[in-house]
């Protein structure tokens, strides 16, 4: 059963936050922000946090793993959850429940609490199905490509944003009050818990769960299936090849993500020359300044992936999005590998920008095909995707950590690459019937015509309003026409 009224452009409405699906859309961005900058607050800081409880680099190579290895198993229920509860719901209670490990962490004394904490707080990853979710149900076929990219890219800034702010943060409580080290990391993932808890507070009165009102309210009124069919549908869903092939693919481009985001800032530190001998908490600053150019790509980069998914499905249909998507994926891989043999730290800055340009932009395509595999199980598509990109920064985790890669990150980065370039190709066997291409390039062109229907109309009350307001002034001032 198809959501009615969903919002058939972004741009030309982007300020209009009367429009629920506009301002769910941006609602949905912040909170995906707020979340990444909570789940990979501490990486940036890990340069001291390493040196304070004494961690080797395999414990360090397992908080990595932590980080990520429980967002599987959370993005697989959350997207279940949507389907019966609605995102408006799911989003609260992810952020309420989610900010406590956010600010628990600092109270953290050992490996093995740090460890739990970084556990739990990958919980919090699990918004990226809700975003991806929501705007899904807000938006049109000739959009929703779009929206689905720039609600993730804009979220996935977290992830370089906080790269910046953490160290400068962390800074600020030592010079301004007089905070130990040790102290100040804490007290900065407090805050940052505080500010989660109340942006989760904030999303459950500001959206609502689809463009005609929420879930609750819609199955009340016959306009969406109950919810005890919502289980059959997800069981449904998990059974069609397509969606482990993405399973695969977004585990090479988003795991890729969160695997650089909680590994790079160490990496610069400890392969390139630039850093040696320079004081901890100076360290810390600049590579967090450095690594966040990985994760500020995404102010338009997954963006990008999206239009282009969206402007290939306007010339070659649902085809067209996952031959873009292969195109993304490869110049993500051979990227990659170039960048892990760069020698100096000049060369390797520009060679990380094209690598995090084509990672999010393979994102940002993969969640153009999501909303068009399974209507009837939305939130298990995008929940099960989702978790291929926790499961591929897992099995990322483990490589930087094994006995082989362990002394070598840069090896490491060279056999993830090459393997990104061959999961490329698994893109081209996403394919769809022909009866469901024609329906939806139907859907698309009159999603397409709507949308200029209605920029003619608002054009038309313009217009309208100018005539008017010229009338009545001419009416005032029969002396002094217009």
């Amino acid at each position: 059963m198809e959501l009615q009224n969903k919002a058939t452009s972004l741009w030309r409405n982007f300020f209009n936050v009367r429009m629920v699906q506009i301002r769910t859309f941006h609602m949905t961005w912040f909170a995906f922000f707020a979340c990444f900058f909570a789940w990979f607050g501490i990486a940036p800081m890990m340069i001291i946090v390493r040196e304070e409880l004494g961690l080797t680099k395999s414990q360090v190579g397992w908080t990595i793993i932590a980080s990520v290895a429980v967002t599987v198993f959370a993005r697989f229920f959350i997207g279940w959850f949507c389907d019966r509860v609605g995102p408006r719901i799911a989003y609260t209670s992810l952020l309420l429940v989610g900010s406590l490990p956010v600010a628990g962490i600092g109270l953290a004394n050992s490996f093995e609490s740090f460890l739990i904490f970084r556990l739990l707080i990958g919980v919090i990853g699990a918004s990226f199905v809700i975003t991806q979710y929501h705007t899904t149900v807000m938006f049109a076929p000739n959009v929703v490509g779009t929206a689905n990219a720039t609600s993730a890219g804009w979220g996935n800034l977290g992830g370089g944003v906080t790269q910046i702010v953490m160290p400068l943060i962390f800074t600020g409580f030592i010079v301004g009050f007089g905070f130990t080290d040790a102290a100040a990391w804490r007290a900065s993932m407090v805050l940052v818990g505080g500010v989660t808890f109340g942006i989760g507070i904030a999303y459950f009165f500001l959206t609502q769960d689809a463009p005609d009102g929420n879930f609750k309210d819609l199955r009340a009124q016959g306009k969406m299936q109950s919810k005890d069919k919502v289980t059959g549908a997800y069981f449904a869903a998990m059974a069609d090849y397509r969606v482990w092939l993405m399973f695969v693919i977004y585990g090479a481009c988003f795991g890729i993500e969160l695997l650089v985001n909680g590994s790079i800032a160490l990496y610069f530190v400890d392969y390139f020359d630039f850093f040696k001998g320079m004081p901890l908490a100076r360290a810390a600053v600049t590579a967090g300044m450095i690594a966040g150019l990985f994760g500020l790509m995404n102010i338009f980069a997954r963006t990008l992936g999206g239009i282009f998914g969206d402007n290939f499905a306007a010339l070659w249909g649902l085809k067209g999005r996952t031959t873009w998507l292969f195109i993304a994926l490869l110049g993500e891989g051979l990227a990659l590998m170039l960048f892990s043999q760069m020698p100096i730290l000049v060369l390797a800055i520009p060679t990380l920008i094209l690598f995090s340009l084509f990672t999010q932009m393979s994102e940002g395509a993969t969640y153009s095909v999501v909303p068009f595999v399974n209507k009837k199980a939305l939130g298990a598509v995008a929940g099960v995707v989702g978790a291929g990109g926790n499961a591929g920064a897992v099995l990322g985790g483990f490589l930087l950590k094994s006995e082989a890669y362990n002394s070598n990150w840069d090896d490491a980065y060279l056999t993830i690459g090459m393997i990104v370039t061959c999961v490329s190709v698994l893109a081209l066997f996403i394919r769809f019937s022909p009866e469901q291409e024609a329906e939806e390039r139907a859907l698309f062109e009159k999603a397409s015509i709507d949308g200029l229907q209605m920029h003619a109309d608002q054009a038309n009350a313009a217009l309208a309003r100018s005539v008017a307001i010229v009338e009545d002034y001419n009416r005032t001032h029969p002396d002094n026409k217009a």
